[in-house]
């Protein structure tokens, strides 16, 4: 029985040194694998003092963030001198990317403002913009080099804009804005379309404010210094450092044209009016014309009682024979007179009535 005991006992313990020596090739080929994973990486980290261990690279595939990315930026920014103390750690760079992050970009933008020193971007609000949507390096090179803005745009329907002095010419003029980026108003900041307008507004302001187009004709600086006081970049993502008046072309009268047209409706109006006008004496004319032949009507009406009244008065005998021919003598003769004044002196010598001469 103690025989078989230690049999028994040696073969468990060779079992277990077999399983050790098992685990052991199994972490050891594990080891390898990681270590051949991540030797290239951990030997740039190492060489170039990015200061990224070999486990730092292991826990970021764990946290399914990609080691190259990250080791090739830190790199990077150690290279150009921009270390932890201005914040970028390899943390921050993970915390970035599984932001959604473009890493290598915010970094590249870094680089271009130290050497550039434009002190103002730090890797907070680098990564702050890169997360707003804007390209932090295309910032970064505008603000460095300024950028050119044809106003109006070379998209837009207007190849100029169109602006009217206070004499009614009307002026075509055609503006460049140089413009470099503002990094701290780059979020919420307003685009280029808004300098645009912006300028387009005030060079149409600055025309209409002329006495005349020959003053901005003479002095085209007169706009752009008008422009440029009124801090049209304010709210923006750019800071307006000038504004060139490219060219100015002479226009139509506009005010010519407006006097015309007011001038045509003003004769429209008088027309109307001398219209209704002469329908109302035209409705007056025919009105009295309709007197005149209601009043005839009743002197017929009159005329006809006149030989009752004769009739009734010799009943009466209030009137004679002899009354009765006196009034028609009289009568006759006072229609021979009225036929007399209507002759000319012509006729009248002659004895014809006017209306019996041609």
């Amino acid at each position: 029985m103690l025989l078989l005991a230690q049999d028994t006992t040696q073969d468990t313990i060779q079992v277990l040194i077999i399983v050790g020596i098992i685990l052991a090739i199994f972490l050891g080929l594990i080891v390898l694998a990681v270590f051949t994973r991540y030797f290239r990486l951990w030997i740039q980290s190492v060489t170039t003092g990015a200061g990224i261990g070999i486990f730092d690279l292991l826990g970021m595939t764990f946290r399914k963030v990609n080691p190259a990315v990250i080791v090739r930026s830190k790199i990077m920014a150690v290279q150009a001198g921009i270390g932890e103390e201005h914040g970028v750690t390899s943390r921050a760079l993970e915390a970035h990317y599984l932001a959604g992050g473009n890493v290598p970009l915010v970094i590249r933008a870094l680089v271009a403002a130290n050497k550039a020193k434009l002190e103002e971007l730090t890797f907070k609000l680098a990564t702050a913009i890169d997360l707003a949507g804007r390209n932090v390096l295309e910032a970064v090179q505008t603000s460095v080099n300024p950028k050119v803005i044809d106003c109006p745009g070379r998209s837009g329907a207007k190849q100029s804009l169109d602006g009217v002095a206070q004499n009614g010419i009307q002026l075509k003029v055609k503006a460049r804005v140089t413009v470099r980026a503002n990094l701290r108003q780059l979020i919420g900041g307003a685009t280029e379309e808004t300098i645009i307008a912006r300028v387009g507004e005030g060079i149409v302001s600055a025309i209409g404010s002329a006495a005349s187009h020959l003053i901005v004709l003479e002095n085209p600086d007169r706009i752009s210094k008008t422009v440029l006081a009124r801090r049209l970049d304010a709210q923006t993502a750019f800071e307006i450092v000038s504004i060139d008046i490219a060219d100015v072309d002479v226009g139509e009268n506009i005010g010519a044209r407006l006097q015309a047209d007011q001038a045509e409706a003003d004769t429209r109006v008088a027309r109307a009016n001398a219209e209704g006008r002469r329908a109302m004496a035209v409705a007056e004319e025919q009105e009295m014309i309709a007197r005149i032949e209601e009043n005839r009507a009743k002197v017929v009406e009159a005329e006809a009682e006149v030989p009752k009244a004769i009739a009734n008065a010799f009943q009466n005998g209030k009137l004679g024979l002899l009354d009765y021919y006196k009034l028609r003598n009289i009568q006759a003769d006072t229609d021979m007179r009225s036929s007399i004044a209507k002759m000319s002196p012509t006729n009248r010598k002659a004895g014809v009535p006017t209306g019996a001469a041609t």
